[in-house]
Order: structure tokens, then C-alpha cells, then sequence
């Protein structure tokens, strides 16, 4: 375990790592909300169905499955580095390629590629900013992933409600095609990002990690310290290690909690607009769209104080409390389905901002509680069932909405934040100023104490 990186101070260069890691999250919070923008126009310009409607918006959940699983595996083989930049390169060619479609399935085909992308660069770039971070660091700047998420939200539905302002419906097309630009801007700040040490130590590469800490923290570091622990080298690797206690229990919280609570958040954002027509909010290009936007910044503004809080209280406190209260606003609607707009916008306002904690710990946990030779595989894995949760109520809820009604939707809804309550408050660890790898062995009295030396 590396107690040099552990207590490295927290320098410029972890400041532009988490920036350029900042970019899966940012692009996935912009692609997954910018079609809910884009199905305003897109609706009457392809003549969508329900059914096509609720198929696009699953497509790029259900690539995200794909993806996490996947290249979470291949990360922790063939390195962080290596695929670091090339789910930038696919993003931008489906991003592109969305100008010209001209098809339901055209659109959920690149939407579905678009997914698997986004979903690669989770394990890929969070393993990578936590095998680098300070101990006393690691919470808040992991934390602040989401953070850059729901900002990608925010600044879709404001790029969407301009594109509507000055083009109208038939923009959705430019819609569509303007995450290409995003992508291009973090291709260019990724540049030059080193590979984990962590990684190289447990691959073998004992002097290049050594060459990689000395160059980027200007620390010394015995190569010996960055060597994985025997314990979790031994026996079955990767997907099956996961299945081992005590990783078992840790994969199944990781995966449950994420999906109970991604599943009503995504359908929020993907159709506010017809969740807030639902309760009496007028419809058209401006007062549903800015009022999902409201709500996309509420959710952000949630996770500031839970970013202090794991820190001071801890994770496990945070993450019991934030859902217990959440559930709270679901019911609230469940119950009064035909409570004015002005209500259901301060109460979803409300849900929003209580799930700040959750949010902050989506890849915290998963980061924390796992080591270097799984640690992107148990990333990738919480991903991909998160995004099961996400596409089906992403694909359901139109459906409830036109089939149930707006109250027992809410009350579906309030019932999976239910169950991510029970299981947090069965099996939600305490990971606060743990060392990394103590964190992922389990032993968690065992903080980063000793004092790096300064490279000459």
C-alpha cells in the first residue's frame, strides 16, 4: 500500500487530473439529458411513438451496461492510460453522425454506442484519479466527478433552450451533434496524462511507477511500497474475484444502492419536461425546459454540502440520512398527484437536493472499497447495474405516466429510494481518512501516517 501517495501534498497536478478525468462525467450528464431537450422537436419531425420515445431515451443507458462491464475489465488488463482518450474519439464520431439521422433506430443505435463510451470512461478515468489522489483528498475530489455530471446537465438544457430560442424545434439536430465539441475541448486537456502507478506497480512495472510519483508529486517512493497486497493478488481475478468475500457483499452495495438511486434521477431528467406537464406546468419550449433545468441545478447545488459531510461526518451517516430524506418529497407527490406546478416543483426541487449525498459517493465507494487489480472492474460493474436501474425507468416512465398517472409513478419511485435505504443501512461502510488500500482490504484503522520525502 502506498503511504507516499496517501500523503502526497495536493499539488497542481492533481487539480488538472481531476479536470481532465471531470470529462466522462460532464459529457455523460450533457448526451443523457440533451435528449430530453431534443425530443421536443424530434417527437413531431420522426413522428416517434411512446414506445420510440421511451427506446431512445434507454438506448444510451443500456450501451452504459455494456460498457461498464466491459471496459472496467479491460482497464484493470491493459491500463488506464492506454484508453484514456479513445471513448473521446468514439463519442465524437456518434456525436457527428447524429446530425444525419434520420431514423428511430438510427437514433438508439448511436445513442447506444454513445452509452458504451461513456460508460468506459467511468472506470477508466475515476480508478485513475484515485490511484493518484491523497488520502485526505480522495472523498472530495471523487466526490466532485458527479459534481461535473450534473453540470453537463445543466449546461444541456441551457444549450438546448437556446437552440430552441433560435431555430425552434427543427434544431434538434444541432442539438444532438453539440456534445462533439465538449468532446473535442477534454481530448485536448487529456493530453499527456500519466498512467497510474498503482496499476504499473501491480503489473509489474515497479520502476516506472517509482519514475511516474518522483515526476508528478516530486515525492520519493519505495518501489516496495507501491507493490499491490498479497492477499488480493491471490486466488481468482477480475469479474470472479468480485464474487469473493469480502467483495461479494461490497459488489452488491456498490451495484444496489447506485441503481436505486440512478433509476428515478434519470427518468427525472430525461423526461422532466413530461413529468412537470403531468402536474399542470404548461407546455411549449421555454417554461418546462427551464423548469428541468432548474431541478438539473438543484441536484448539483445538493452535492456541495455532501461533499463536506463525508468528510466531517463520514460516508456512511451521509448516505443513510440522504436516502431516508428522499424518499420523503416521492411521497409527498405519490399522494398528491394533483398538487399545483408550483409544488411539485419545490418537492422534486427537494428530492434533487437531498440526493447530493448518494451522488457524491456513486464512485467514491466503488473507488474506496476495492483494490488496484479490480478496482476499474468493480467501477465498471457498479456502473452497469446502476444503468439497468436508469434504463427502466427510463423506459418505463412515460409509460407509468400514461398508463398509472402521475401519483403511483411517484410511489414506484419512492419505493426504489426504499430499498437503497435498506440496503445502506445494511451494508454502507465507513471509509473517512482510510488509506487506499486499507480501505479496500478492509481495515479501516489504518490511515496514511508517514511523511513523504521531497525529490531532491
Amino acid at each position: 500500500m502506498s503511504r507516499t501517495i496517501d500523503n502526497a501534498p495536493y499539488t497542481a497536478f492533481h487539480r488538472r487530473l481531476a479536470l481532465a478525468c471531470s470529462g466522462g462525467p460532464l459529457l455523460d450528464g450533457y448526451i443523457l439529458s440533451i435528449v430530453g431537450v431534443a425530443l421536443i422537436g424530434m417527437r413531431p419531425d420522426l413522428g416517434l411513438s411512446t414506445a420510440d420515445v421511451s427506446l431512445i431515451g434507454a438506448a444510451a443507458l443500456l450501451g452504459m451496461f455494456v460498457g461498464g462491464a466491459l471496459f472496467g475489465v479491460l482497464t484493470d488488463r491493459i491500463g488506464r492510460e492506454v484508453m484514456y482518450t479513445a471513448d473521446l474519439l468514439v463519442m465524437i464520431v456518434c456525436s457527428v453522425l447524429s446530425f444525419w439521422v434520420d431514423g428511430v433506430w438510427a437514433i438508439a443505435v448511436l445513442r447506444f454506442v454513445l452509452g458504451t463510451a461513456v460508460a468506459a470512461d467511468y472506470p477508466i478515468a475515476t480508478s485513475l484519479l484515485a490511484e493518484w489522489l491523497p488520502a485526505r483528498d480522495r472523498g472530495r475530489l471523487l466526490g466532485k466527478q458527479i459534481i461535473a455530471w450534473y453540470a453537463g446537465s445543466v449546461l444541456a438544457y441551457l444549450v438546448g433552450y437556446l437552440f430552441l430560442q433560435a431555430g425552434g424545434q427543427g434544431s434538434w439536430r444541432w442539438m444532438l451533434a453539440s456534445s462533439s465539441l465538449l468532446c473535442a475541448v477534454f481530448l485536448v486537456i487529456r493530453r499527456g496524462t500519466p498512467e497510474s502507478p498503482r496499476w504499473l506497480a501491480a503489473h509489474g512495472r515497479v520502476g516506472d511507477a517509482v519514475r511516474a510519483v518522483e515526476k508528478h508529486l516530486g515525492v520519493r517512493v519505495d518501489g516496495r511500497e507501491l507493490m499491490p497486497d498479497p492477499a488480493a493478488s491471490a486466488g481468482p481475478a477480475g469479474l470472479r474475484l468480485l464474487l469473493t468475500p469480502p467483495y461479494r457483499r461490497r459488489t452488491l452495495f456498490c451495484g444496489l444502492f447506485f441503481f436505486c438511486q440512478v433509476g428515478p434521477l434519470f427518468a427525472m431528467l430525461t423526461f422532466g419536461p413530461q413529468i412537470l406537464g403531468s402536474f399542470g406546468m404548461p407546455g411549449g419550449t421555454v417554461l418546462d425546459t427551464l423548469g428541468t433545468g432548474l431541478i438539473s441545478l438543484v441536484f448539483l447545488l445538493g452535492c456541495y454540502p455532501a461533499l463536506r459531510l463525508i468528510d466531517t461526518r463520514g460516508r456512511r451517516p451521509v448516505i443513510v440520512w440522504s436516502f431516508a430524506l428522499m424518499i420523503l418529497p416521492l411521497v409527498l407527490l405519490g399522494v398528491w398527484p394533483a398538487a399545483p406546478a408550483a409544488v411539485a416543483v419545490t418537492a422534486l426541487c427537494a428530492y434533487a437536493f437531498l440526493c447530493g449525498g448518494p451522488n457524491v459517493l456513486d464512485w467514491t465507494y466503488p473507488n474506496e472499497l476495492f483494490p488496484t487489480e479490480i478496482r476499474a472492474t468493480a467501477v465498471g460493474v457498479a456502473t452497469s447495474v446502476s444503468r439497468i436501474g436508469a434504463a427502466v425507468g427510463t423506459y418505463l416512465l412515460p409509460l407509468s405516466l400514461n398508463g398509472l398517472g402521475t401519483g403511483p409513478t411517484m410511489l414506484i419511485a419512492a419505493g426504489a429510494t426504499a430499498l437503497g435505504l435498506l440496503v445502506c443501512v445494511l451494508w454502507a461502510e465507513e471509509t473517512r481518512g482510510t488509506a487506499l488500500g486499507a480501505a479496500a482490504t478492509g481495515d479501516a484503522a489504518a490511515p496514511a501516517r508517514r511523511t513523504p520525502v521531497p525529490v531532491s
